[in-house]
């Protein structure tokens, strides 16, 4: 470990050797730097929502109880000015919680929020989709539709049109484009792929296939054939999300991660953001809803973020066809009735009345329907290593799992992306 890094950093750097006691103590020194009191006590979250991040609780020697968040990207260090933006979205009207103490500075930037008693909804879905009750499952659909009504809303009353350079000075972009590319790989296949995936063994299922293979095989998932090849999708996404081809598209005030590990679900009813690290007044606005429509809906139940769980959950059989070079899954994922009616909820409540004022305004592009594939395509494949390679997190059905589902999203038109198709 670096000495020398930030003491955010290190203590990120400790807690992924699994030196928590040291990481705790780094952030104590941090976050009494940051407010000027003495840390009392400090436990960070163990949570498998935790992907880029430290989270956790502490409480100072004024009895103040607080939550605390680091996040990091990727490159932040040289592109972001200006991290949080929690006061953006408080003056748009967003729904958000405002930090009581906040360091911007690279490798500290850690927010401090008052310790609220309610839950992420993330925690909420989640107990409900391990034990499903029929009388809290309108409670939570409804708490979602809201949120959903309220975001369209605020991307209806800030649609605007942009310069490619206001664009590319958004945060967002991390998630996406930046992850694609760098100075050393093809379009497409730099940043994270390359760190992830290139020149890699990819074991799916019982199968393995070398990289060469497995990014220029065609899949059969459930007996539909998808034209492009997971290369073929990495490419075509570094050059759709890049941020100089959505200027034109119409941007919009956003969250830009709106996921629900980022939103507490306030006296069970109504539901507050958090966590605005990608927020921005100049978000393309087919980008903006991505990560929230991919990790609330497609990435549950468990096999994002609990590959274990997934393994005993679900039966993923993979066959490799080597004279078509066509990799053939066969599995029974499928999305839970809390899911379901989330995604039913993104459809009519953000997305399809979104396209519709694009398409009215002349903003809409032809090929929008492939940039929502892509982008929804890239959130599980540069979110975290899915290789089952003992690097990342992911066990072999949990990989293929993982890998079948991102393709059917990027591909479209047929299966769980077939929604895509029917937004006009």
């Amino acid at each position: 470990m670096d000495n020398q890094a930030p003491l955010a950093a290190q203590a990120n750097t400790l807690a992924k050797q699994g030196q928590w006691q040291q990481a705790s103590d780094k952030l104590a020194l941090l976050i009494a730097q940051i407010t000027g009191h003495t840390v009392q006590t400090i436990q960070i979250n163990r949570d498998q929502y935790s992907l880029n991040s430290l989270n956790g609780f502490t409480q100072l020697d004024t009895d103040e109880a607080l939550f605390f968040k680091y996040h990091h990207e990727e490159g932040e260090e040289k592109s972001i000015e200006e991290y949080y933006r929690a006061e953006l979205l408080r003056n748009y009207g967003f729904p958000v919680d405002l930090p009581l103490y906040a360091c911007k500075e690279p490798g500290r930037q850690l927010l401090l929020y008052r310790k609220r008693h309610t839950e992420r909804f993330a925690d909420v879905c989640r107990r409900w989709e391990a034990h499903p009750d029929a009388t809290t499952l309108p409670k939570l659909i409804k708490a979602q539709q809201q949120l959903d009504q309220l975001t369209l809303t605020k991307a209806r009353n800030s649609l605007h049109r942009v310069s490619v350079q206001q664009v590319k000075q958004e945060a967002i972009h991390q998630l996406f484009y930046h992850r694609l590319v760098d100075d050393h790989h093809p379009l497409g296949l730099g940043g994270r792929v390359a760190k992830f995936y290139l020149d890699k063994t990819i074991k799916l299922g019982q199968q393995s296939l070398d990289w060469s293979q497995f990014s220029r095989y065609r899949w059969q998932i459930n007996g539909i054939h998808y034209p492009f090849t997971v290369a073929e999708l990495f490419s075509q996404s570094a050059q759709r999300l890049a941020p100089q081809s959505l200027a034109d598209h119409g941007a919009i005030v956003a969250h830009g991660d709106a996921h629900n590990a980022n939103v507490w679900f306030e006296d069970e009813q109504t539901l507050t953001l958090f966590d605005p690290a990608f927020a921005g007044e100049n978000i393309p606005a087919l980008l903006a809803e991505i990560k929230a429509t991919f990790h609330n809906i497609f990435a549950h139940p468990y096999w994002l973020y609990e590959p274990d769980i997934a393994q005993e959950h679900y039966q993923v059989e993979v066959r490799i066809d080597h004279p078509t070079q066509q990799i053939v899954v066969q599995h029974n994922w499928q999305l839970t009735d809390l899911r379901q009616a989330f995604l039913d909820s993104k459809i009519n409540n953000y997305w399809r009345p979104l396209i519709a004022q694009l398409k009215a305004q002349q903003s809409l592009p032809e090929h929008y329907q492939q940039v929502i594939q892509l982008a929804l395509f890239c959130c599980p494949t540069l979110v975290l290593d899915l290789t089952a390679n003992g690097y990342g997190q992911h066990n072999q059905q949990s990989s293929a799992l993982g890998w079948a589902i991102a393709v059917a999203l990027g591909n479209g038109g047929q299966g769980p992306g077939q929604w895509i198709s029917q937004l006009l």
